[in-house]
């Protein structure tokens, strides 16, 4: 399974949900989708921009955890 960590970074960063959905260009929906998990796939634009925005690397936002 792929854990979204995008709530940590925002934490991290100080950062809330609509001010990084205006820097990424994203409706604040679309990054609740995203946050949620509930997101089919993400576009590696939309990666780069997140990476971006949040000066962090793929990795800091995407976790691999093994089903169990």
């Amino acid at each position: 399974m792929i854990v979204v960590n995008v709530d940590v970074m925002l934490a991290r960063r100080k950062m809330s949900s609509g001010e990084l959905a205006q820097k990424v260009g994203i409706s604040a929906a679309n990054l609740s989708i995203l946050k949620t998990g509930k997101a089919k796939g993400v576009k590696f634009s939309t990666l780069s921009a997140l990476c971006e925005a949040l000066e962090c690397q793929p990795g800091d936002i995407l976790e691999f955890k093994p089903d169990e």
